[in-house]
């Protein structure tokens, strides 16, 4: 009560005095702090009992007073006396020792205000950089303690520092063999550190260069009143045997120190408070995203941040429940990582490991995210250990098991983090982890050279309806994806050479070709009697089709393809008999239906042309003159295994033939010629053996 009383009077006292010229008002605040630490007999009351926390303000706001009233970029007296006296390192070593007790709350408020509110550059100071880098060091060495806030909006803000400046990041890459060096220093606070005297290398790891000094040097010039001797000697013997008791690190593995910044955010990820483990959070996301390779390097070598992300992942995965209900996993609301605040009691669609559902697709989130805002390099190894340490150590034995509820449990999820992955690097690791990265040509002895592809697309064609159908929808969403591995590895390798025609060279008086393209006496399918109940109403308009092709090149000339297209479609629209149709029974199931969901794709399939022009495909298919037509041709697995199941489309589940022909339907849109001849023209000249969607579905027709 004393204490409050005289601060009261202290604060109406300045309010009634004369002002002073404000590096001498800067001064007096200073030295208030110390004589408090000269004169104070008891170390153990609180700093919020003493002027502490007022005279911090008070130099706070001359220092901002002072820039207000200086040109930009000019350095007052006052910003001279803090630099040139050392009082950040001098607060640091209070901040430490936490004397008064709540001091390191006290510094950490004084820090962040000072780089937050001050607008001339500050961190390339080594007088100011080097405190800040010790004072990350205090920051997450142990949990849930009381200045966990003010330590997170202090990393933060240093964060937010190095993003406007990315180049600074380098004074905060320190050399490990001094830094395990400094830990050797005894932890006392000495006369040496009150009088700002330290060496320029201690406890930093980093030595100082001419060009780092410049800016203190040049501020230097000025002979600024100094302590006087005799206070600094009862300063100095008043803490000269106050020691530094050091508290009990956090529970983490740190093998290297040379990026405390990253180290310290990374433990404050663990915080019990989700809201500082969610600042921690952005603040790895700043770090990640600056363009210094020399940072990117440190971040992925030099600190836990890949195990972080990866055993975070597999711990959330493992404490999902052994089986999931495939709908809840697909349906359950998108997750943001940033807004992860389900509430079991407040939600009405609740189901059993619904929590732990959402909190592991919100790290999934957050992983994905910050890959996609990660430096290059970093990107990349960020990636990789997810791939290695998760989908492969996690994941794939969970895919690869004989239950049948854990496969469809396992399955679902991947679907469910395939939909949701939008970073391209991460979504290349996850394709390969899936696909492989083979892209020769297949042959039927090959196919399980990649044991989780394998057992995937057989997984399409399982016993389980409610497996296959699960699998089948995670690969149309897979090839959803902006990514031309996937297409070519599950397709595209199959048909490069074009082996499934049977090349017949043309004779000489059959090289004059028709309007439509074809060759002169070829068979016309709506000549032959197995297309006579064409009429003119069933017929599809292709302008939009034509107009989102593939542009022409000059090695591949574009052709009118109307009447080819007219034909096609209408070849395809008369293999089901009018007796066999029976959409038109069933409200809303008929053709003006199917007309309805094909003009709601055309924006989808302007999409895909779209992404498709960054893989340069050509606009026509490649000539058979260059193609190995001896080479034996194979569809592939996947598309074996699609074709397979629809020739067994009359004895299969409704459900089951719309997911096969959904994920055919997709691989159509993909405007590359190889596909489209091999998929949708059934003029093409097949070689024997071979067999195509035309001939199979021919063959389920008739």
């Amino acid at each position: 009560m004393f204490s409050k009383f005289t601060s009261i009077l202290q604060h109406a006292v300045e309010a009634l005095a004369p002002s002073l010229p404000l590096q001498e008002d800067f001064v007096y605040h200073w030295k208030a702090i110390t004589h408090y630490y000269i004169e104070t007999s008891d170390d153990k009351a609180p700093v919020t009992d003493t002027n502490i926390p007022s005279h911090l303000d008070q130099m706070l706001d001359i220092l901002v007073q002072e820039e207000n009233e200086r040109e930009s970029g000019e350095t007052g007296p006052c910003m001279e006396y803090l630099l040139h006296h050392k009082i950040l390192e001098t607060l640091y070593t209070l901040g430490k020792a936490d004397c008064p007790p709540g001091m390191k709350q006290q510094v950490l408020v004084f820090y962040t205000k000072l780089l937050g509110r001050i607008r001339q550059p500050l961190l390339p100071h080594i007088n100011v950089h080097r405190p800040v880098q010790k004072l990350i060091r205090l920051c997450g060495e142990v949990l849930a303690t009381p200045t966990e806030n003010e330590e997170i909006q202090f990393l933060c803000i240093v964060c937010a520092k190095l993003k406007q400046d990315p180049y600074l990041v380098n004074f905060f890459l320190e050399n490990k063999l001094k830094s395990l060096a400094s830990k050797g220093a005894r932890n006392v606070i000495s006369a040496d550190t009150l009088k700002g005297q330290d060496s320029l290398s201690t406890d930093t790891g980093q030595s100082c260069r001419p060009e780092e000094l410049s800016g203190a040097t040049g501020m230097e010039q000025r002979e600024l009143e100094d302590e006087p001797p005799r206070q600094i000697d009862d300063l100095s013997a008043s803490l000269d045997n106050l020691t530094v008791t050091s508290l009990p690190e956090a529970a983490v593995v740190r093998p290297n120190q040379d990026y405390n910044l990253v180290n310290s955010l990374l433990n404050l990820t663990r915080s019990p408070d989700g809201r500082i483990a969610v600042k921690a959070c952005e603040g790895l996301m700043l770090l990640v995203s600056l363009p210094e390779p020399a940072a990117a390097k440190c971040l992925t070598q030099s600190t836990c941040l890949c195990e972080l992300l990866t055993d975070r992942l597999a711990s959330l995965y493992k404490a999902l429940p052994q089986s999931v209900d495939p709908l809840d996993i697909e349906t359950v609301e998108a997750v943001n990582w940033g807004l992860d605040s389900y509430s079991h009691k407040e939600d009405a669609s609740a189901f059993p490991g619904k929590r732990a559902l959402i909190s592991f697709l919100s790290w999934f989130d957050y992983c994905d995210q910050l890959i996609k805002e990660a430096q290059k390099t970093a990107a990349v190894a960020l990636a990789k250990a997810v791939h290695e340490r998760f989908f492969i150590g996690v994941m794939e034995p969970q895919l690869m098991q004989t239950s049948e509820m854990g496969i469809l449990t396992s399955t679902a999820l991947l679907h469910r983090i395939v939909r949701q992955v939008t970073s391209d690097v991460l979504l290349q690791e996850m394709v390969f982890f899936i696909l492989g990265e083979q892209r020769e040509p297949e042959t039927p002895a090959e196919i399980s050279k990649h044991p989780l592809r394998h057992r995937l697309i057989e997984h399409c064609d399982h016993i389980s309806d409610e497996i296959s159908i699960m699998t089948l929808r995670m690969f149309e969403h897979l090839l959803q994806k902006p990514n031309e591995h996937i297409l070519y590895n599950l397709v595209l390798r199959n048909l490069e050479e074009r082996n499934y025609t049977e090349y017949k060279p043309v004779c000489p008086e059959d090289k004059d070709v028709v309007e439509n393209g074809l060759i002169a006496g070829a068979v016309d399918l709506e000549e032959d009697p197995l297309f006579t109940d064409l009429s003119p109403d069933n017929t599809l308009s292709n302008q939009e089709w034509l107009s989102s092709s593939p542009p022409a090149t000059p090695d591949h000339p574009k052709n009118d393809g109307k009447t080819e297209v007219h034909k096609i479609v209408n070849s395809f629209l008369c293999l089901v008999p009018d007796e066999a149709k029976s959409s038109y029974h069933v409200e809303g199931t008929g053709y003006d239906t199917y007309l309805r969901d094909a003009h709601r794709q055309v924006s989808e399939f302007r999409d895909y042309c779209a992404i498709c022009l960054r893989w340069e495909w050509p606009g026509s298919p490649k000539a058979l003159e260059k193609c190995n037509l001896e080479a034996a041709f194979f569809e592939g697995h996947f598309l074996k295994v699609l074709f397979d199941r629809m020739g067994r489309i009359l004895d299969q589940p409704y459900d089951v033939n719309l997911q096969v022909t959904s994920v055919l339907s997709r691989l159509s849109l993909f405007p590359h010629p190889h596909v489209h001849e091999y998929l949708l023209d059934p003029y093409v000249n097949l070689a024997s053996g071979c067999r195509s969607l035309f001939s199979v579905i021919v063959r389920v027709s008739y």
